[in-house]
């Protein structure tokens, strides 16, 4: 018998029923074939070498998707694994996910310490079974046998991993002399392993939990070729010097406080002249854009919460509620409902439709404790959200126009490298992870597609991450040195106007309820200007750098030139740190160049008798003496270039 196979540009061939995605890419092509990671099948990561035995829309995964990189990572777990038994008897398993960048494995040594020393030798080991080029092979097991297998094994790990598993949906995976309990999928062999790296061991309690046993957790990540490897580590080496959270620190831009609480950042003068810059750059755009602006509380009852649906499919991201009169409040994790409800507070009709609410609203997350990081993922985001509610008629025009407001702050921000992921739904999970409604998941889910093919903007789509209420973009941006970045979101919501009532009345008079798109371009403060500072390395562009000029007097008996110096250039609107301690000049230089302040003016005795200023550039060193008008013309122009 034949199947047919459609691919992802809409072609159509036949093939034998029960071909493999890999022997499909050999049909197609011997080079693609050595490429090939896995596949999707009907919209489900396969394994490659998984027969396919019924029609299906195919997608042959590569190292260039990402979900070509997860298997890859997944399947390098699995082969540390291996390595780690051959090395290490008697070690248990727990888990060993891939991660963003990677992977790491959760294990039980024993009375066997591990330690960086010996990563090297597990390393070698590991490249000596990738050589082998062992196949991945997947098994249906039952239940019985899986038990069996791991209590022969004595490996209690993963007989606790089998409680929560259904018969019937087991699988184990085999490469070489390792077997492991796995969903899969995994790339066709361990030959696809080139390049090998353990990064780093670190401790890690059984399932998250702090009163189970503490495992070793070792982190690894694994490339197809030496070069690619030698390229992520010069990266992650320079990644560590814009780390924001040091450059934060050095910087003057935010600190955190054991007595405020984790994740709850405090921004200091500088940081608050950050998020007043970008948040009056966002608000003139918006204002350009036809935004209105509106403002909400950091409260709202349960009521709202439940309306909304939030409660249900996003309570374990909430605050716990706290009990006024009675009445359950939470503190406002989204800006959605509210909006909802300040639409809904006036009567609509078509004409005043598109209708556009910007908020830079403040809401709180409860973001686990052990998932915290420096400004990337806090309990407290200031965030740049709007909701647009339009016809179905004015929607594709509404999505351009936002993508094109990203694609502005692209360039201000000096962003050239970015990706669009279309966030689908998972059809299994209709009803439970989201709102049951099939045909409108399709329908929008096209509707966005078709606006990202005509804009011809780089995007790929992923299953089962999809807003509760719709589909979604999520923007991938990338710094200066390759590093990615999860940014912003756009987003499609069919729901939410059915379970607010929100409705307009049409051409023919008749009631209809809006598409409602979210969209936050700027993301939340908190991140945003995260990633900002591993962007420019903390070395601010003129226009934002919170100082732009350290006016330094080399003695005392120069204060007061600077202090006019510093006068004149402040009236131009210039923003000056004055430094007047007595400090030699060349603490004051380095102190300034420590705080990246763009330019540095010498004042000494010279400067004062010629009326002028010597000016020294962050990172440039001397770049001459200048008249005060003459400098502020350079200034001007850099800033308006």
């Amino acid at each position: 018998m034949s199947i047919n196979i459609t691919f992802p540009d809409g072609a159509v061939k036949e093939f034998s029923e029960g071909i493999t995605a890999l022997e499909i890419a050999g049909q197609l092509s011997n080079s693609l074939a050595k490429k090939i990671l896995g596949a999707e099948v009907n919209g489900e990561v396969w394994d490659a070498t998984r027969p396919i035995t019924k029609d299906a829309t195919l997608k042959l995964l590569t190292w260039n998707d990402n979900t070509g990189k997860s298997s890859f990572w997944h399947s390098s777990a699995h082969l540390f694994a291996e390595a780690m038994e051959a090395l290490y008897a008697g070690i248990k398993f727990g888990i060993g996910p891939p991660i963003e960048n990677g992977f790491y494995y959760d294990i039980d040594t024993g009375d066997t310490s591990i330690t960086l020393a010996d990563l090297p030798k597990i390393e070698k080991k590991m490249a000596e079974l990738a050589a082998k080029k062992s196949e991945y092979i997947r098994k249906e097991i039952s239940k019985a046998d899986a038990i069996a297998y791991f209590k022969e094994k004595g490996d209690e790990y993963k007989l606790e991993l089998l409680e929560g598993l259904k018969d019937g949906d087991i699988t184990f995976y085999t490469q070489g002399n390792f077997t492991d309990l796995c969903r899969g999928p995994h790339i066709p062999n361990t030959g696809f392993i080139k390049a090998i790296k353990l990064m780093k061991v670190a401790g890690a309690y059984w399932r998250g939990d702090e009163k189970r046993k503490q495992l070793t957790r070792i982190y690894g990540v694994t490339f197809p070729n030496q070069q690619e490897l030698d390229d992520y580590l010069k990266m992650l080496e320079e990644a560590e010097k814009r780390d924001h959270r040091k450059l934060g620190q050095q910087l003057e831009i935010y600190t955190f406080d054991d007595e405020v609480g984790p994740g709850l950042p405090l921004w200091l003068p500088n940081g608050g002249f950050l998020i007043e810059k970008i948040e009056e750059l966002a608000k003139q755009t918006e204002d350009e854009a036809g935004y209105s602006r509106v403002r909400t509380p950091h409260i709202a009852k349960e009521a709202l919460y439940i309306r909304s649906g939030h409660l249900p499919y996003y309570s374990e991201s909430m605050f716990p509620p706290m009990e006024l009169d009675n009445v359950k409040y939470y503190l406002k994790a989204m800006n959605c409902p509210h909006h909802h409800k300040i639409f809904g507070a006036m009567p609509k009709s078509y004409k005043d439709l598109p209708i556009r609410l910007a908020e830079y609203g403040t809401c709180y997350r409860y973001e686990d404790s052990g998932s915290l990081f420096g400004l990337m993922r806090v309990r407290s985001l200031q965030m740049n959200d709007a909701h647009i509610y339009c016809t179905k008629e004015q929607f594709e025009q509404e999505f351009r126009a936002v993508n094109a407001m990203y694609l502005k702050y692209f360039k201000i921000f000096g962003i050239e490298k970015y990706k669009m992921r279309l966030s689908k739904h998972e059809p299994s999970k209709l009803g439970q992870k989201y709102i049951n409604e099939p045909e409108l998941w399709i329908e929008t889910e096209k509707m966005v597609r078709d606006v990202l093919i005509s804009l011809e903007v780089p995007f790929e789509e992923v299953l089962d991450e999809a807003a509760f209420y719709g589909p979604k973009i999520d923007i991938q941006i990338y710094s200066v040195i390759g590093r990615e970045f999860t940014l912003a979101t756009n987003q499609v919501d069919f729901a939410q106007g059915k379970r607010f009532n929100l409705k307009y009345i049409n051409k023919d008079n008749q009631e209809e309820f809006p598409i409602i798109i979210h969209r936050a371009p700027l993301s939340t403060h908190e991140r945003f200007i995260g990633f900002l500072l591993e962007h420019y390395a903390g070395n601010f562009p003129l226009w934002l750098a919170p100082k732009q000029i350290a006016i330094l007097p080399i003695s005392d008996k120069f204060i007061e030139y600077a202090e006019k110096i510093a006068k004149d250039l402040k009236a131009q609107g210039f923003r000056i740190k004055l430094d007047e301690r007595a400090e030699k000049i060349g603490k004051k230089i380095r102190d300034a160049e420590m705080m990246k302040i763009p330019y540095m003016c010498v004042i000494g005795e010279k400067e004062v008798e010629s009326q002028q200023i010597s000016i020294r550039k962050h990172g440039k060193g001397d770049i001459g003496t200048f008249s005060i008008e003459d400098f502020a013309l350079l200034l001007r122009n850099e800033i308006n270039s």
